[in-house]
């Protein structure tokens, strides 16, 4: 029996929109998968003979896309969680305590199963969760177009687990949108190159906020509700389940309509229950004072 091939190098290389392009082209069936690069101590000679890099090995997972027939239909962030009503509560199709009654219920529950559990219920209908879906993989791929030297590696006939709901995509449009993205993402990397810096909530936030309350999505309230001047960028992002690109999305419009001030984040001090970097602080003093501030702008 043949074993299944092969592409492997590092997006250095070969970009992820090229990548994306050879898939279309050739209709390809397989997953790609990104990893971190460690270095090996080693260099690579390029072409000219003379410029040398440092040469890679994959590390950690750090993403994965599957395709079909050049399709793509599946894909996740190993940071980020991919749970269905993960992906639904992202999506703004059900709100916070209906996310956290069906993660403490049904936390173990296939996703094919949920859906069925959910459209049944009247939760969501299943438009809603084919669209979730897909702007879920859209936003994943979208973020791949920043990376620029990760490792990776194309396995050949490999599928997403099989109790996951796959989207097919075509291609095509994805590349185009990927290109456009690319262009404007590359403005938000040097506008916010660091997201290790906390936000904070400027003076007479009340006010700003109440002129604005009826134009802030879902996310941009999410991400509004773990601002306490602790939290950095980073950790909200996790806690929001969102992309790197996509909190910086966010944050540069709340920047730039002046709601949200940059702050260097103080050293955190450790807690009698221990503290890790990257560990979301929701429970700081000031968290009850965006709460009210919260509450009050939105019975205006």
């Amino acid at each position: 029996m043949a074993r299944p091939r092969q592409l492997k190098g590092t997006l250095q290389d070969l970009h992820a929109t090229q990548l994306l392009h050879l898939i279309n082209l050739a209709k390809k069936t397989g997953t790609l998968h990104i990893y971190k690069g460690v270095p090996t101590g080693r260099e690579i000679t390029l072409g000219d003979g003379e410029t040398k890099r440092p040469e890679l090995q994959p590390g950690e997972e750090l993403a994965r896309a599957a395709f079909r027939e050049g399709k793509l239909i599946y894909a996740r962030l190993t940071s980020q969680s991919d749970h269905l009503a993960t992906v639904l509560h992202r999506a703004g199709k059900l709100n916070d305590e209906q996310h956290r009654i069906i993660l403490s219920k049904a936390a173990h529950a296939s996703d094919k199963a949920l859906a069925l559990l959910l459209i049944n219920a009247n939760y969501v209908s299943k438009a809603d969760i084919v669209q979730s879906i897909q702007r879920y993989t859209l936003e994943v791929i979208y973020d791949l177009a920043n990376w620029t030297q990760e490792p990776f590696i194309f396995e050949e006939g490999e599928q997403p687990p099989p109790d996951k709901i796959v989207v097919p995509i075509p291609l095509e449009n994805v590349i185009i949108e990927m290109s456009r993205r690319y262009n404007r993402d590359k403005m938000l990397i040097e506008a916010l190159p660091n997201l290790d810096f906390a936000l904070r909530l400027p003076e007479g936030a009340a006010e700003k906020f109440s002129k604005v309350k009826l134009q802030l999505s879902v996310e941009e309230w999410r991400v509004i509700t773990f601002i306490n001047g602790r939290n950095t960028i980073r950790q909200i992002a996790r806690a929001c389940n969102m992309t790197e690109m996509g909190i910086r999305q966010i944050v540069y419009g709340l920047l730039s309509a002046g709601l949200v001030e940059l702050v260097k984040p103080a050293a955190p001090e450790l807690s009698k229950a221990g503290w890790r970097p990257g560990q979301i602080n929701s429970t700081m003093p000031q968290r009850p004072v965006i709460n009210k501030l919260i509450e009050r702008i939105r019975s205006l």
